[in-house]
């Protein structure tokens, strides 16, 4: 597909009318160009080593929160926009996309296998306040008792605790909250766009005492830069009631790797030596690759002690590590006519 077949928004909704604006986080500092598209299909399977699960499904192109290190960014280029500042402020809404996954669900194929929402963008930046598609997806999840995995930095993820207690207590459901920083200011500067880490300390915090499983996610681990907040962050985040961690090496796919150079240059221009220097010793000079995965066993000393780092902290405050996060799946799914029969049973 190309841009030529968006519908550009001429006025699109304005989130901050609507929705408390702590739970948005900071307003773009750039005017935000909305268009919409009517997907064909919404389920995407992945087959990257990178990932853990198999299917996703992606509301959204581009990301108000405008992190510097996004491997989404590339896909932006594939409608004929760029991979910097347009990926921050033109955004594609695929406006039907609770409808056409219920369409996909409803298929005798479907075996219910866990959904992360989202596996490229947030499915919790501003923009889902007005438009409402994450919210959608969640109750078409619910609807086809089908387990959703979801990972957001945003604190607008709390708006839709009924669903998610009712995924957790039914077909499953977790959360992972990304934070990859301590520093607040470090944060700023890189992701400038997302809530505070504080503020999504406080959202796990929030999910968990609702009785949502959740998680840490530390992705990006960028060398030269933070390593040292390991220990902090997962001790916060067991204390917010988290019940896994996991992390994954900064990797800068195509164009990625110029836009995030640029914006750490600009931020912290006595670092971006450092971090480029370790992120090549640790992926052997291939920054774009992914091919490492989660396993980067044989990446050398330093890599070897960041694991064991993030092994001891995790099981100093109890946390399980990687794939355990996922959520339980169904013993025996029921056959897509009982499925559609029940779509409205209570799941508790």
């Amino acid at each position: 597909m190309n841009a030529g077949r968006l519908r550009r928004v001429a006025n699109p909704p304005n989130p901050w009318e609507r929705t408390r604006v702590e739970w948005l986080g900071p307003a773009p500092e750039l005017a935000v160009e909305v268009s919409e598209e009517h997907p064909r299909s919404m389920l995407s399977r992945n087959d990257s080593p990178d990932i853990p699960f198999r299917y996703s499904v992606n509301a959204y192109r581009g990301c108000q929160h405008a992190c510097a290190y996004c491997y989404a960014r590339p896909t932006h280029e594939r409608l004929g926009f760029g991979a910097g500042t347009d990926f921050d402020t033109r955004i594609v809404v695929k406006r039907d996309a609770p409808e056409v996954l219920r369409a996909e669900f409803a298929k005798r194929s479907w075996r219910r296998e866990v959904v992360a929402i989202s596996g490229n963008t947030d499915p919790y930046q501003p923009l889902e306040a007005s438009y409402e598609l994450t919210r959608g997806l969640l109750q078409a999840c619910l609807d086809f008792r089908t387990p959703v995995a979801v990972i957001t930095k945003a604190a607008l993820v709390r708006r839709d605790l009924d669903l998610l207690t009712r995924l957790a207590e039914g077909p499953g459901a977790v959360v992972h909250v990304s934070i990859p920083f301590r520093d607040p200011d470090l944060a700023r500067a890189l992701e400038p766009g997302a809530p505070t880490p504080a503020k999504r300390f406080e959202t796990m915090a929030a999910l968990s005492e609702a009785g949502v499983p959740t998680g840490l996610s530390l992705s990006p681990l960028i060398p030269g830069l933070d390593e040292g907040a390991i220990p902090e962050l997962v001790e916060r985040a067991a204390a917010a009631g988290a019940g896994d961690v996991f992390a994954t090496l900064l990797r800068l796919p195509g164009s990625v790797e110029a836009v995030f150079f640029e914006r750490l240059t600009a931020a912290l221009p006595g670092r971006a030596k450092a971090v480029r220097s370790a992120l090549e010793e640790l992926r052997a000079g291939q920054l774009q690759e992914s091919r490492f995965g989660n396993r980067m066993a044989g990446l050398g000393p330093r890599w070897q002690a960041l694991e064991d780092l993030l092994k001891i902290s995790a099981r100093r405050h109890g946390l399980g590590l990687g794939e355990a996060s996922r959520p339980r799946l169904p013993d025996a799914p029921p056959p897509p006519t009982q499925i559609q029969a029940g779509l409205f049973d209570d799941l508790s």
